[in-house]
């Protein structure tokens, strides 16, 4: 079995605001999503804040689903996650580096409801593929 731990980082040509606006803002997740599932926002429109709730019209292998997520941690222009009802928390920290901001995507699944049918699930290589192509689609996204 996996750590349940997955992180990435790039640095992406941006100040950090701007990138924290675009993920404070689950409309957009669409325009950077990296799992190819998120299809559009259902509820929870703005910006969003500690305790925040949002719901996410999804689909993967062609079955479509809803999932409505809660922002359990959350600083201004710095981090920002939230986790749905099997617990596996999306987190994303920003912090200002020289040519923009050093973003870091964490998938933690390490205290999830039912860890080893949603491990059975979600394959490790998926989450660290979705995880990689979600940052360099949000590089492209302020290139």
């Amino acid at each position: 079995m996996s750590n349940r731990l997955f992180t990435a980082s790039r640095v992406v040509p941006a100040a950090p605001e701007d990138v924290f606006a675009l993920l404070a803002d689950p409309a957009r997740h669409v325009e950077i999503d990296g799992s190819g599932t998120l299809q559009r926002l259902i509820k929870g429109q703005g910006t969003m804040q500690l305790g925040s709730k949002f719901s996410i019209a999804m689909k993967a292998n062609g079955v479509p689903y809803r999932v409505t997520s809660k922002v359990v941690e959350y600083e201004e222009n710095r981090l920002i996650a939230w986790c749905h009802f099997i617990k596996n928390r999306w987190r994303f920290e920003l912090e200002p580096v020289e040519g923009g901001t050093r973003v870091t995507e964490s998938a933690d699944y390490r205290d999830i409801r039912f860890p080893r049918l949603t491990m059975r699930l979600i394959k490790d290589d998926l989450i660290e593929d979705s995880i990689a192509t979600t940052l360099d689609n949000l590089v492209k996204r302020f290139s």
